[in-house]
Parts: C-alpha cells; structure tokens; sequence
C-alpha cells in the first residue's frame, strides 16, 4: 500500500540537455499538450526555467521543468539550471537527461553528464533516465533503439551503465494516439523505479546544500563551462572547414562530369562535321 501511494503521488521531472535534441518537443509529449513553446536559438526566453503540470486520468500530478539548452553560448546557463531545484519545492523526482539519434554522440554529448554532476553531485545519477528522441527515424531505417545503441561510443555506453540502463525512445512526431500513451507509460514505469531506488526520496534543496558544503561549485562550474565552450568553438570551426572542404570538392566533381560529358559530346560533333564536308 505504501508503494502504490509512492507512486500516485506528485512527480517532478526536469528536462536537460543539449540545445536542439527536443527538450521542449519531449516535454510536450509528457505533458500530452503543446504545454512548452518551440524555441529559437536567439529567444531570450530560452535561457530560463519552465514550469508545466498536467493532472493524469487517475488524478496523480506530473510537473515537467524544462531548463535551458546547455552549451547555446549563454554564461547563466549553469545559474538557471541550479534554480530548478528552487522551481521544484517539493524536489526532483526524475532527471531526463535528453539525447537525440539524429546527431552523431558529440564531445558535448558526453559533456552533458560532466555538467550535470559538476551542478548536483554524483549523486544525481541515481535519479538519472536517458530520453532519446527522433524514434520516427530509427523506425523509418527499420532499427529499434538497442540496434542504435549497439554501435554507440564507449562514453555513452558508461553514461547508460551509471544510469542502470534506464532509457527511452520517443517519437515527439508521431500522431498515434497509442503509440504516444505507450512511451509516456514507459517512461513513468523509469521514474517509479527510479523513486523506489531513492526510498521515495526526491533529489532536494537539502541535498544539494550537503553537497555544496566544502565545495567550491562556482569556480567548478565557471571552468568546466569554459572548456566546453572552448570545444565548441573548435568543433565548429572544423565543422565549417569541411563544409568548405565539401564545397571545393562538389566543385571539382562538376568540372570531371562536365569535362566528360564534353568529351562524349566531341566525336559525334566532329562525326557531324565530316558529313556536311562530303556533302560539299
């Protein structure tokens, strides 16, 4: 009896992530309405908290904090992260920490995680669920999600194995009204199994104070945050040069297909050429 009331009562989960991977679109999906705004990368909106609630059929209460998108270049990210725990008064019950399987697993994919205990401790990853999403894709190429992490980094295989595999796939696209209930229903089986690893404790205030204790958490953060930024920069600017690179090489593909298709061109022309001079 205390275990069903465990899982009946109000439920807090907060959305983190790299900014594009459908932290709003997830949100969302739980929510079972268009509860949260699609964002730009300029908004100024975008690097703030969010509340959302929806009350289910049997009467439980699921609260959805979406937080800003890590690494979008804005030096109070890590600030705003930390306030959800304010946002969230009775505590975090589940953290979905989201990735997508449309982007290749990024230095600041794994990066991600390192935020995410440099803000809560080590401790939050008992609370921790992997959210995938782009599930329309992987069922478009045929694939199940363990296919997709079968040839995952070695980063995301330990990420999963710290999280006790907890994972889910979600297609934020589709309009199945079934297929939605299914992986909302999933996802809700992670967050009572996550509850009842914790003894029904959220991750609160108080925990995040005992761990702040004796920490110097700001300059953690600052640092980190700067090295990222530093590998994003970089990221990006190689990113660009292959760009460049692909460009140059369309190019000269198009010379080598012209260059050819003038050279099959010639003999027939000069075929032409010599039959007009007999005619003459």
């Amino acid at each position: 009896m205390e275990q069903i009331s465990l899982f009946n009562e109000e439920k807090t989960l907060v959305l983190v992530g790299r900014i594009g991977n459908g932290k709003s679109t997830t949100g969302n999906s739980i929510l079972g309405r268009n509860a949260f705004k699609l964002r730009t990368r300029s908004s100024s909106e975008s690097h703030i908290c969010e509340l959302q609630k929806n009350v289910t059929k049997d009467g439980s209460i699921i609260n959805v904090i979406n937080t800003p998108g890590l690494f979008d270049g804005s030096d109070s990210v890590g600030k705003e992260i930390i306030e959800c725990i304010d946002v969230a008064k009775d505590g975090i019950h589940a953290i979905l920490v989201v990735f997508s399987v449309r982007t290749r697993f990024s230095e600041e994919e794994e990066a991600t995680l390192r935020v995410v205990q440099t803000l809560f401790g080590h401790k939050i990853t008992d609370y921790m669920i992997l959210v995938f999403t782009g599930g329309d894709e992987l069922e478009y190429n045929d694939e199940t999600l363990e296919d997709y992490l079968g040839g995952c980094p070695q980063p995301l295989k330990d990420i999963l194995l710290q999280c006790d595999n907890r994972k889910v796939l979600f297609d934020n696209k589709t309009k199945d009204e079934k297929k939605q209930l299914q992986q909302v229903q999933q996802l809700m089986n992670l967050v009572n199994m996550v509850m009842s690893k914790n003894n029904g404790q959220p991750y609160t205030n108080k925990t995040f104070v005992r761990w702040q204790e004796g920490s110097q958490l700001k300059e953690e953060i600052t640092n980190l945050l700067e090295t990222l930024e530093e590998e994003r920069v970089q990221r990006l600017m190689i990113e660009e040069k292959l760009k460049l690179a692909q460009a140059s090489l369309n190019d000269e593909i198009q010379k080598l297909r012209y260059n050819h298709e003038l050279a099959n061109t010639r003999p027939h022309i000069l075929q032409q050429l010599m039959s007009m001079c007999g005619i003459l």
